[in-house]
Order: structure tokens, then sequence, then C-alpha cells
């Protein structure tokens, strides 16, 4: 499934859970970094959003990476208004898990977020990322701006043909522009920082990435 501009619903806006008006505020400085999750961030510092299965490893992921300023995970491309976690598990906002990276493009590439997103989960599987299944698990790019969204769509096709070259399963991964981004609630940023022995299904692809591109 690829997107190129906005993203078809999951589910019937009509069916989508009313969510409200306000959203959560008030974080803690990022747990590893040091530095705040929310803007306002650097002037010339830039943002990428990925969805990638469970968060949590996603996003301790790309905290250890040099020329990032922040990271934090929340909610997106789906309908309902600052959603709650137990509301997008229930499939009924149209959510995806995402983590918001902050980082400054004079030391670090799109391209590089991009590989490092490709090559460190499963882009064939759909709604589901190993045993974690349902729409909030997606994998999915979420350009922010017009470079962003031809670095993204040029990055599917080189992916896309290696899969095809292993005779792997079609990429299934969505490219949505610009969706609004929802922080997910305290607990939930840097997790695994915060709770060393948590548990993720991804954490075995944390150090191996996804087998058909290492």
């Amino acid at each position: 499934m690829l997107v190129d501009s906005q993203k078809d619903p999951i589910l019937y806006s009509e069916a989508a859970l009313p969510g409200r008006e306000e959203p959560i505020i008030g974080f803690e400085p990022h747990a590893v970094l040091g530095t705040p999750i929310e803007p306002p961030y650097p002037p010339y510092f830039e943002r990428a959003l990925f969805g990638m299965g469970c968060f949590w490893v996603v996003e301790k992921l790309f905290w250890g990476v040099k020329g990032v300023h922040t990271t934090a995970v929340g909610y997106g491309a789906g309908i309902t208004p600052n959603p709650l976690y137990k509301e997008v598990c229930t499939g009924l906002t149209g959510h995806n898990e995402l983590v918001v990276v902050v980082y400054n493009p004079k030391k670090l590439w799109y391209r590089d977020l991009l590989k490092l997103f490709w090559e460190n989960h499963n882009p064939t599987q759909g709604f589901r990322q190993g045993n974690d299944v349902g729409p909030q698990y997606r994998s999915g790019i979420y350009p922010l701006t017009p470079e962003q969204h031809f670095l993204a769509k040029q990055s599917h096709d080189v992916y896309s043909a290696k899969l095809k070259r292993l005779d792997v399963a079609g990429v299934t991964t969505e490219i949505v522009n610009n969706p609004a981004f929802y922080f997910a609630e305290e607990y939930h940023q840097q997790y695994l920082a915060k709770n060393p022995g948590g548990y993720c299904n991804m954490q075995n692809l944390e150090s191996t990435g996804f087998p058909g591109f290492v």
C-alpha cells in the first residue's frame, strides 16, 4: 500500500472514536538526551516521522543516532483527535504508533534516517509487525516537506526492488504527507530507558534489522 498524499482512512470517520479537544502536554525532558521533547525546537533543526511497529524500540533506535536532538513517541495518520493509547489499541482511531525524530541536518541527513527505517523493521507485513497485530503497527513514512516526500518515494522504490530480487513479499509501507501528530502519554516516552527490563516484540530486530537487507 503506497499513498502519495492523503491517506485513505482505515475506517470511516463516522465509526472512529470521538477523541477530545485538549492534547497531552507538559512532558519531562528526554530521559536519555536531556532535551525537551516538545516544540519549540532549535530553528534550523528538522523533524521526521516514522511508523515501524512498537514505538518503544523504534524510539530507542533513533535516540542513539549522532545528530539527533530529541525523540518522542505518539500517534498519527489516523482520524481521532488527541487519542489515548487505550483508544489507539482498539483500532477505532485509525492511528499508527509513530516516532518523531528531531535532528540537526548539518550532522545527519534524512536519507540516513530512511536507511535506518528500512533496515530495522519488516516493511512487508501490512497491519502488523511480528507478533504485534493491528493497524497501529503498520509500516509508514510520513514526510513533512516536499523534499522528504521525494526521498521517501525514492527509497520506497529502491527497497521494493531489493525485495523483488530476493523474492520476498512486496512492501506494504504507506507514505502519507504531513499527518497530525499527537504525543503519547508520558509513561510511553523513552519507555525502555525508564524500564530497562521492559518487553517489546521488536527487540529481536533492534540489533539485527530486517534480514532481507543486512
